[in-house]
């Protein structure tokens, strides 16, 4: 037998590292590789060969590993371009020198295509031997071809409840006010559409339509007229009709061409502001909480993508199974369920999958009840969180040891 080797990629989530867990797991039940190694830092690290060996980790670690926020094996942003080929010759020498049959990669839109320019690579060249396998992971849940992914459960938990808990310490005081939100999320809305999961959301902005300013100003003057307060969340993306981001800073980028985005909540007070539609607007952005607050872990979530780390490590005992990920499919029936399924990754490469326009409300009130029905079993059970000295108990990094 060979050895297969895990890494991550990307933006982290509460949830990826029990991803990794499922593939140590399963080795551990139905030994297929010799060894299981974890690549530091993506495929950046891969290619400087650092490696650790995951394949007796024990049940304690394992356990704890779950329910360990942001990427334990440490991520990257390094684009692997087809046209590169020293990058892909290296790769291919290392994955030899290690005798490593199987890369599963987790991550998202562009770690999907790292699976599928591999798994090409080694087609065109006639390599043989080696599969590469995709683990969706994404707070923005913009992926193609699967009902969510891993770690959107756990962000959309976290921003319904801070949504929930701000409103109800902004209705303390009869003063009138106007607080705003923001969330992640470039393209698309999933993630601000969760926080309608609290029921408090009197308006609501997301990438998906464009931004009519003197629109939504009459809504917000409509809002404070009835109570006197306007809650309002915005996902970072949002843009104007003729595609323009309503923050300017976006002029970098984190090295893939996409916008390094933020401050849409800022300037949207400042628009409140200077319309003068309110005197009084706060702003809550809540930037890399949402992603890395592992204590709002959603057990649908974590169980899910445990569970598709063993469908990964199973499904890779097939000889001819590469690039491919594998996809969390919503069984038909009132009851939540899901199967694991394959799809190519390079059908989900590079592809955006937008909130449903459908799903969404006119005059920025928010979304449809077809929107709840999905989101709400997402957000579905607390696992039991282990804590140490009064903390949550956390895997020491594998890129500090």
């Amino acid at each position: 037998m060979g050895n297969c080797l895990v890494a991550q990629s990307g933006g982290p989530t509460a949830v990826i590292n029990a991803t990794v867990a499922g593939v140590v797991k399963a080795n551990q039940l139905h030994p297929y590789y010799d060894k299981v190694y974890g690549g530091l830092n993506g495929i950046e690290g891969v290619l400087q060969e650092r490696f650790v060996d995951l394949t007796n980790m024990s049940d304690e670690e394992n356990r704890i590993l779950r329910q360990t926020p942001a990427s334990a094996l440490g991520s990257c942003r390094y684009k692997l371009k087809r046209d590169n080929t020293a990058d892909f010759e290296k790769l291919f020498e290392i994955f030899d020198r290690y005798d490593i049959e199987t890369l599963f990669y987790t991550g998202g839109n562009d770690s999907m295509d790292t699976v599928a320019a591999l798994s090409q690579y080694a087609k065109d060249h006639g390599i043989e031997g080696h599969r590469f396998v995709g683990c969706p992971k994404t707070v923005d849940n913009d992926l193609m071809l699967t009902d969510h992914c891993p770690g959107f459960a756990s962000a959309a938990k976290f921003i319904a409840s801070t949504a929930l808990q701000t409103w109800l310490d902004v209705n303390v005081y009869t003063r009138q006010e106007v607080f705003i939100l923001e969330t992640m999320g470039r393209d698309a809305g999933w993630l601000a559409a969760s926080a309608c999961l609290s029921g408090i959301v009197d308006l609501l902005i997301l990438p998906e339509v464009p931004f009519e300013e003197e629109a939504f100003l009459e809504q917000v003057r409509k809002c404070i007229a009835e109570k006197n307060k306007c809650y309002i969340v915005i996902s970072e993306g949002c843009k104007y009709a003729d595609g323009s981001y309503l923050t300017a800073k976006n002029a970098k980028n984190d090295g893939f061409g996409h916008a390094i985005l933020g401050g849409a909540g800022e300037t949207l007070k400042n628009i409140l502001l200077d319309a003068g539609v309110t005197q009084r607007a706060k702003v809550q952005d809540l930037s890399t909480a949402q992603r890395a607050f592992a204590l709002c872990q959603s057990l649908t979530d974590v169980t899910e993508s445990f569970q598709l780390g063993m469908s990964a490590h199973m499904r890779s005992t097939d000889g001819k199974f590469t690039g491919k990920m594998v996809a969390i499919k919503r069984k038909e029936g009132e009851a939540y369920d899901t199967d694991y399924i394959a799809v190519d990754a390079d059908q989900v490469a590079n592809y955006v999958k937008s909130f449903p326009s459908e799903w969404i409300l006119p005059d920025y009130q928010g979304i449809t009840e077809e929107a709840f029905a999905y989101l709400r079993p997402l957000i579905s059970g607390t696992p039991v969180i282990l804590y140490e000295n009064g903390l949550p108990a956390y895997v020491k990094p594998y890129y500090q040891r």
